[in-house]
């Protein structure tokens, strides 16, 4: 059996293009930065511990967890706490260009393979009336950055580098290589 560590419709939806059929469970994790914490080495270790939560629940399964945060400078955008927080975010990337970090991890008992993707996003500049006509919609709530991409955030994107999959926070092309190492799972 598949199991997917996350309750993210998009992930889900995704997924399901890959395989015919898989269970869900989310893993509760702490998702707090650790003082000095690279983006990079943040997205994996959070990527890797809702691995290894979901695993010790499923230990005979494959489990695929992914974990996306933004980052503007060296600053990580995880989820927002509030709206308040989502208009700071959307406010420091208005007319900058920000990286977007997914880590994938597929783990069945002890063999584990994972993979770091990026993508650069530019924003155009956002008036506070756009910022606020966005927040309106609710779709900042629990995405990373406070935006997602294949929503209505879609009209701030003025570039992208890289891709789109990762910054939807799933890329489709890297979990379809990496399930091939786990031929066993996709024939059931």
């Amino acid at each position: 059996m598949i199991v997917l560590a996350s309750q993210s419709p998009r992930r889900k939806e995704l997924l399901a293009e890959l395989v015919p059929s898989f269970q869900i469970q989310p893993a509760d994790i702490d998702e707090s930065v650790v003082f000095g914490e690279a983006p990079e080495e943040y997205v994996q270790r959070m990527a890797r511990e809702k691995a290894a939560t979901v695993t010790a629940c499923f230990p005979t399964d494959l489990v695929i967890a992914s974990d996306t945060t933004v980052v503007v400078g060296q600053e990580i955008f995880g989820k927002p706490a509030d709206e308040a927080d989502a208009r700071r975010m959307l406010q420091k990337m208005s007319g900058k260009t920000h990286w977007v970090h997914t880590v994938v991890v597929l783990q069945k008992q002890e063999k584990r393979r994972e993979k770091l993707v990026s993508a650069q996003v530019s924003f155009s500049l956002l008036t506070e009336q756009m910022i606020t006509e966005y927040l309106k919609t609710g779709e900042y709530q629990d995405k990373a950055g406070g935006y997602g991409i294949q929503g209505a955030a879609k009209v701030f994107v003025e570039a992208i580098q890289g891709d789109f999959y990762t910054i939807v926070g799933f890329p489709v092309n890297t979990v379809a290589k990496l399930l091939k190492e786990f031929p066993e799972e996709l024939e059931k």
